[in-house]
C-alpha cells in the first residue's frame, strides 16, 4: 500500500456512508472517512459501539464507488482491534474488500503496539485521540478533554505514541483549545481537528451534522444548511399533491 502524503493544507475532510454522498463531496474533499459514526447518524443507535466490521465493509464498498480522487479511510469499529492478531486480520479484510487507502483506530499509548503491527504490515493508519467515541459508555462522557493536567498529559503521551507507531495523521476530537494548540505545535504529523483548534492542519465533520439533518448537534458543528427543514417541506408538498390528486401529472405517467 502506498504511503499517504497530503499535498496541501488546510486538509478538508468529511464523512460519507454511501456512494451518492461520496460522489458529491469528493470534488471538494482531500479525505473521506467512512466513520463508525454511521451507527448513530445512519442507524440511529445511541453510540458507535453497535457497528460491526461487516457493516463498515458494506458502507465502505459503496463509498469507494463514489470516490475518484479523495483519500478514503475506514474506521475500525469497537472490539475489532483489541489484540494485534485481531487488528491485522480485520484491517486486511476491510482494505481488501473496500479498497480503502487506510484505516483509523481510536486510542494512543494503549494501542501503540497494535498500530505498529499494522504499519509494519504496510497498512496506512490514521490515529484518533482526545475524546474517543468508542470509549463512551454514558452521555456525560461526551465532554471536552484536556481541561486538567492529567488529561493534558494523557493527550500528549498519546500523541508521542502514535508518532512512534508511524500513523500518517491524527484526528483530534473535542480537546481544550490550549492543549489542542500544544498538540499542533508538537506534532510531526498532520492534525485533523473536530471540536479542536482552527490551527489544526485540517478539519473534519460528520456530513449529516453539517447538512442540518439533526436538531441536536455538538457545539463544534456548524450547520451549513437546514436539510431537515427542506426535506420536511418537500415531503409535505408531495403529500398534499397526492391527497389533492395533483400528482402524478400526465408527464409523470407512462403511455
Amino acid at each position: 500500500m502506498k504511503k499517504i502524503f497530503f499535498k496541501k493544507k488546510p486538509i478538508i475532510c468529511l464523512t460519507a456512508y454511501n456512494k451518492f454522498f461520496a460522489e458529491i463531496i469528493d470534488e471538494y474533499c482531500d479525505l473521506i472517512l467512512v466513520g463508525d459514526s454511521l451507527s448513530m447518524a445512519y442507524y440511529g443507535n445511541s453510540s458507535t459501539r453497535s457497528i460491526t466490521v461487516q457493516d463498515m465493509i458494506n458502507h465502505g464498498k459503496s463509498v469507494r464507488r463514489g470516490i475518484k480522487k479523495s483519500i478514503m479511510v475506514v474506521d475500525m469499529p469497537y472490539g475489532s482491534y483489541n489484540t494485534k492478531q485481531k487488528a491485522l486480520k480485520n484491517a486486511k479484510k476491510i482494505i481488501n474488500e473496500t479498497k480503502c487507502d487506510a484505516v483509523k483506530l481510536e486510542g494512543g499509548t494503549e494501542i501503540e503496539d497494535v498500530i505498529k503491527t499494522l504499519v509494519n504490515n504496510k497498512i496506512n493508519v490514521m490515529g484518533h485521540i482526545g475524546l474517543l467515541p468508542q470509549s463512551v459508555k454514558k452521555k456525560k462522557d461526551y465532554r471536552v478533554k484536556g481541561k486538567n493536567s492529567k488529561e493534558r498529559k494523557k493527550i500528549m503521551d498519546d500523541l508521542k505514541s502514535l508518532e512512534k507507531a508511524r500513523v500518517f495523521s491524527i484526528v483530534l476530537e473535542a480537546v481544550n483549545l490550549n492543549v489542542a494548540n500544544e498538540v499542533i505545535k508538537e506534532s510531526k504529523v498532520p492534525i485533523i481537528g473536530i471540536g479542536a483548534s482552527k490551527n489544526c492542519d485540517g478539519q473534519i465533520l460528520v456530513l449529516e451534522d453539517m447538512l442540518g439533518l439533526f436538531d441536536k448537534v455538538p457545539k463544534f458543528v456548524k450547520k451549513y444548511i437546514n436539510l431537515n427543514l427542506l426535506i420536511k417541506q418537500a415531503v409535505k408538498k408531495y403529500a398534499t399533491e397526492v391527497k389533492n390528486k395533483k400528482f402524478p401529472l400526465k408527464k409523470n405517467i407512462y403511455n
